[in-house]
């Protein structure tokens, strides 16, 4: 792994710009694995809502489309871009990454040993969310089944 620290990170941007992930520091952030094709794709919505209620209050979401699961996030970053637009998403869309083996991305090496879900660090599906506090401690991980709205006390506990 490249860094021990969740502010060591960086990745691109959809639009491949490259965000560094130390611009987090006093931030809680919730990392969650996206794709445009998936059931459980109406949680942008739900992500939004949790992003317009907490953003002025230091908290924000980064989504990484992946398309490891079920090839529910095929497209390039024009198509894949699409789905964010039309659920009404402001929240940063970075580059599409994998998030489990060998070709796993540092963010996603970081937070799944930083915290393992039933003993294993295997991602399991779309939309597994990770939330870190204003430390950059990884505090807590949630499966797909878990809907942002489930979210919201865990979050403003660490507001």
């Amino acid at each position: 792994m490249a860094t021990e620290s969740f502010y060591g990170l960086t990745a691109n941007t959809l639009r491949g710009e490259p965000y560094n992930f130390a611009d987090l520091k006093g931030k809680v952030v919730l990392v969650v694995n996206v794709a445009s094709q998936c059931g459980f794709t109406p949680q942008y919505k739900g992500l939004q809502e949790l992003y317009d209620k907490f953003k002025d209050r230091g908290f924000t979401i980064l989504g990484f489309p992946c398309n490891q699961f079920g090839g529910q996030e095929p497209g390039e970053a024009d198509q894949i871009q699409a789905c964010p637009i039309r659920f009404g998403v402001s929240f940063p869309i970075m580059e599409k990454v994998e998030v489990n083996g060998n070709g796993a991305s540092d963010v996603y090496k970081f937070l799944k040993s930083s915290k393992k879900q039933f003993g294993m660090e295997l991602i399991k599906w779309n939309f597994e969310k990770f939330l870190i506090d204003r430390e950059g401690n990884v505090v807590s991980r949630f499966s797909s089944m878990a809907t942002p709205a489930h979210l919201e006390p865990e979050i403003e506990k660490l507001l």
